[in-house]
């Protein structure tokens, strides 16, 4: 292990000799976006900031709330223990247990999301403590790094932690302007650097009897480009440019980029994640090559969907038509990985849409906002995590039996991202990607705007927004009109008739806007079923709008014979309620909306009696 150090310091030596030369023809080709341009791509949409969107009091806004307080809950010294623990510091505090113990599964695997997740909610809220907080762990964790790297010995997951803490070290710099954040990142890499592999490695499924942790069976390598790009924007060292040119797992971006199905089999979650880095590949490198395996394995993905927009029970990949999607609906519990896997669906469908424009990952994204993560249970003080979704016919919501599990990192940081996954912006004007109670605000040439989202969707199917500027001003307003929404409508200023929107497109309405313009927007929020796979045309799940609604389950020893005309005429007895029925043969059956589950028995699919009926679209 010594002359693997040795060796490891002198690449970086020799990397960093020719660290002024890479970087000027880095400058060169100019910033990664405006390569892009300069080639005639069209440029991508830019996020906001999170302070730029507001989320307004809803479920959103609660979930965040909750899990910024939970953070900011936690015992500084319980934090660190691990880090101080394995370098031979002495550790004050109390172990916080489950995974997250010096010797445990994944020791401080989820603290560099935490101080992501922090670093945000303080970028949302200026919040002084939430920034206080943030420097004092910054501090703490740079005092407890050995040079030596004793941290990541013995380790299953290096990557994987040095992975979150590069992420949370960039945050905490460019958040919350943290002065020590950028030198305890580069004495991080230096530290984790003799334990990473040469490359990106494939994730393995076990570690074999007397197998060493450094052979990364368990590893997740081929994530860390997507971290190692954004530390290269926010450092400009060549160093990280490098690392994530050569962590690049190319050998799966090349299958799918190709069209073969590279999927089956792999890790869900973490595979998901990767395109991330492919789709940053993309918006840094300008890469064709990336963007067609990121937008392949997309749509890869959204093939093998549950009506949810989860994916990956067991938290794999299946074979497409084999009908084992269907088939784990019988006994697979872990249907699908919730905070983590919707994480990274966020961010993948984030840089797509940002890139291509296309509704299809608006309408994705918001799939998994209210059938998945918005209806995962709180985190609880002493480590009780939600995890999987439950797919079965006799499903109930419960907690993962290890305390502090990866999930406890992820949800922090999606309920975060809620703010810059809402708006984003083009040099024309602003596109409107999720309808949620909100107030945004931006620059539009020169001016500050702003415009309000009020609704009560997707139980509801009207939207209000309301613009504000300082003077008459001139640009497009970009509303997503999902797949489904036929028969959406836009009217401004409650004048004139309504116009048409085109289901699968964003309606541009350009204009010179006025302080207090008014949008109206419809969308019809039709029932509608979908089957589970081809191979089970006769499981199927109801859908209104964005949301799956999910049969309580009250008697599992006898389910209701149901058709499809029977789940078609499902109704709510008062247009805002969250819970539609239907009267079957003297028998109340209840249907509702994941979120708006507790510890309910449920069902998401049903098994319907005759193939086709009703006017089904399953």
């Amino acid at each position: 292990m010594h002359d693997r150090v040795n060796g490891t310091r002198r690449r970086l030596a020799q990397l960093g000799a020719l660290a002024p030369a890479l970087a000027r023809t880095l400058r060169a080709y100019g910033a990664p976006e405006q390569r892009l341009q300069s080639s005639g791509r069209r440029a991508a949409l830019a996020e906001l900031g999170y302070r730029q969107v507001q989320l307004c009091s809803g479920p959103l806004q609660r979930q965040a709330a909750e899990n910024h307080a939970l953070l900011m809950n936690l015992d500084e010294d319980s934090l660190l223990r691990p880090y101080r623990s394995r370098a031979g510091l002495p550790a004050p505090g109390t172990d916080l247990g489950g995974w997250y113990d010096s010797d445990a599964f994944a020791p401080g695997a989820t603290f560099g999301q935490w101080m992501s997740a922090l670093c945000r909610y303080h970028a949302i809220s200026g919040d002084g403590a939430t920034r206080a907080k943030v420097q004092r762990l910054v501090a703490a964790y740079a005092a407890s790094i050995d040079p030596q790297g004793k941290f990541y010995r013995h380790n299953r997951f290096p990557a994987y932690i040095y992975d979150k803490l590069v992420g949370g070290l960039i945050d905490a710099h460019r958040h919350a302007q943290d002065i020590g954040a950028l030198p305890a990142l580069m004495r991080t890499t230096q530290a984790a650097a003799p334990y990473l592999p040469a490359h990106a490695m494939p994730h393995g499924e076990g570690i074999k009897a007397g197998e060493d942790f450094s052979k990364h069976a368990w590893d997740e390598s081929y994530t860390l480009a997507e971290n190692q790009f954004f530390a290269w924007r926010e450092t400009g060292d060549a160093h990280y440019y490098a690392s994530a040119r050569r962590f690049l797992y190319d050998e799966f971006f090349a299958a799918l980029a190709a069209g073969h199905n590279a999927l089956p089999g792999k890790h869900a979650y973490s595979h998901v994640n990767s395109l991330s880095s492919a789709a940053q590949a993309y918006l840094t490198l300008g890469s064709p090559m990336h963007l067609r395996a990121a937008e392949n394995g997309f749509a890869m993905i959204d093939a093998q969907s549950f009506a949810t927009g989860g994916w990956g029970p067991n938290e794999h990949f299946v074979e497409p038509g084999s009908g084992a999607l269907g088939a784990s609906l019988e006994d697979q519990i872990r249907g699908f990985e919730t905070p983590c896997g919707a994480y990274a669906h966020f961010k993948l469908t984030r840089y797509l849409l940002r890139i291509t424009r296309n509704v299809l990952y608006g309408d994705s994204m918001e799939r998994v906002l209210y059938n998945t993560i918005l209806g995962a249970l709180p985190i609880e003080p002493d480590g009780n995590a939600f995890y999987h979704s439950d797919y079965t016919r006799n499903a109930q919501k419960c907690f993962n039996e290890n305390l502090w599990p990866c999930c406890s990192g992820t949800l922090p940081m999606i309920a975060a991202d809620y703010s810059i996954s809402t708006c984003l912006q083009a040099g024309d004007g602003l596109y409107v990607n999720l309808y949620v109670p909100a107030d945004v605000s931006w620059e539009q040439g020169g001016a500050s705007c702003g415009l309000s989202i009020r609704t009560a969707y997707p139980y509801e199917g009207s939207i209000l927004l309301t613009l504000s500027v300082p003077s008459p001003q001139t640009f497009v307003v970009y509303l997503r009109i999902p797949a489904w929404a036929e028969g959406a409508t836009v009217r401004v200023n409650s004048r004139g008739a309504r116009s048409s929107a085109q289901p699968g497109t964003f309606a541009a309405i350009r204009r010179e806007w006025r302080a207090g313009d008014r949008i109206e927007l419809e969308l019809p929020l039709p029932l509608r079923l979908q089957r589970v796979d081809d191979q089970h045309r006769d499981t199927v799940a109801l859908l209104a709008g964005p949301l799956a609604l999910m049969r309580l389950v009250d008697d599992p020893s006898e389910p209701p014979r149901l058709t499809r005309a029977d789940l078609l005429a499902a109704r709510r007895q008062d247009p805002r309620a969250h819970e539609w029925q239907l009267e079957l043969r003297g028998r109340t059956v209840k249907l509702r909306p994941f979120a708006d589950i507790g510890f309910e028995r449920y069902s998401l699919y049903q098994d319907v009696r005759e193939a086709r009926a009703g006017g089904s679209q399953a």
